[in-house]
């Protein structure tokens, strides 16, 4: 028994409807089916599923096969997305003046529940598969410090910060704009980011730390060359920093600007080089980005041909499958064709019977 099971008492990720140990077929179209059907159907919880593990699995991102899940997953992100959209209206005073009273009811709903979801998600997390959660008391400390629980901290704790003390109203718009980043929660595209972010800070760090000592070099450069000239525009070094940083990014707003022909010269050079610079933490960020989605299909890949290993998928290989690809964020499209590759390289011995050579591939309701 594993410590999921003795936690739980029951395995969210396996069904009580198919035999786990059965296989699905040999046929290719069963297998893509199992797998990755183009319309999944709803699957019924588990038999002797405990109620925090149900909650659990329906606050997790559910797939349309749980209809329960899916729902919860699009009210959170329309509830989310109207906030938004609130505290941008409200920023026009003549809206807020007319709405100010359901603009104030919405927001008190709003933090009922997302105060409701933070402490149904500390309270079921000892459920999750990760076993660094599941100690009852560390587990859901170690939940608190991650990154999700401290968004979901703060886009509650301006609401019960104002009781506690006077803020100013555009401070608490601004604070109340963060529950946007609760959307990466149900977001893999922001997943995916996060984790290249991670991954390549090293990178981005040499990157801003190289272009800092080039606005550093510019704006002390310009300084020597312009101050004479321009007092008022390049007093000092550290206002000189604004052309700098304007310049390297290619932006130039046109309120300062080199007039002596040495001025001219390096401000012509640093433009240049500003394109190269600037360029370079988003070449980091797109080819780590292209990389993190190639590691993810490999992954599922790799998880396939272990499946496929020994020439049979069974229902609860199928179901695992299922899991992975919507955990890695992989499209029904893209795993059916990374099925369909792999079920042609792993079964090709399975063609045809050993005993009687029937074709297994053959659809049996066709004659």
């Amino acid at each position: 028994m594993t410590d999921f099971d003795r936690r739980s008492g029951a395995d969210r990720r396996t069904s009580p409807v198919q035999d786990q140990n059965k296989s699905v077929g040999r046929r290719e179209n069963d297998i893509l089916d199992a797998v990755a059907p183009l319309e999944p159907s709803f699957q019924a919880q588990g038999y002797n599923q405990t109620r925090r593990n149900r909650i659990f699995e329906i606050m997790e991102v559910g797939s349309q096969k749980d209809v329960i899940s899916h729902a919860f997953d699009l009210f959170i992100i329309c509830l989310i997305s109207l906030n938004v959209l609130a505290v941008i209206l409200e920023s026009v005073a003549s809206i807020h003046k007319d709405w100010v009273l359901e603009f104030e009811y919405f927001d008190r709903f709003s933090v009922f529940i997302f105060t409701i979801e933070l402490f149904l998600r500390i309270w079921t997390v000892v459920e999750s598969p990760d076993p660094k959660f599941s100690h009852p008391v560390w587990g859901r400390v170690r939940y608190l410090f991650t990154l999700n629980a401290l968004v979901d901290i703060l886009a509650i704790l301006p609401f019960y910060l104002s009781f506690l003390m006077t803020l100013d109203l555009r401070f608490m718009r601004v604070l109340r704009l963060l529950r946007v980043f609760k959307l990466t929660h149900y977001s893999s595209a922001m997943s995916i980011m996060l984790t290249v972010l991670r991954q390549e800070a090293r990178a981005f760090g040499a990157a801003l730390f190289v272009l800092l000592l080039l606005m550093v070099f510019s704006a002390s450069m310009i300084f020597l060359f312009e101050h004479k000239a321009q007092p008022d525009v390049f007093s000092n070094i550290p206002n000189s920093m604004w052309w700098a940083v304007i310049t390297l990014t290619t932006v130039g707003f046109g309120d300062a600007y080199p007039i002596t022909p040495m001025g001219k010269l390096f401000g012509a050079m640093i433009s240049i080089i500003g394109i190269g610079m600037v360029a370079l933490p988003a070449g980091i960020l797109a080819s780590a980005f292209s990389e993190q989605l190639h590691l993810r299909r490999e992954k599922y890949r790799d998880q396939v041909n272990d499946a496929l290993s020994d020439g049979v998928l069974t229902h609860g290989e199928a179901e695992q499958l299922r899991k992975i690809q919507e955990d890695l964020g992989i499209s029904v499209e893209e795993a059916r064709n990374i099925l369909h590759h792999s079920v042609k390289g792993k079964l090709h011995f399975y063609a045809h019977c050993p005993h009687c050579g029937e074709n297994l591939q053959k659809d049996p309701s066709k004659p």
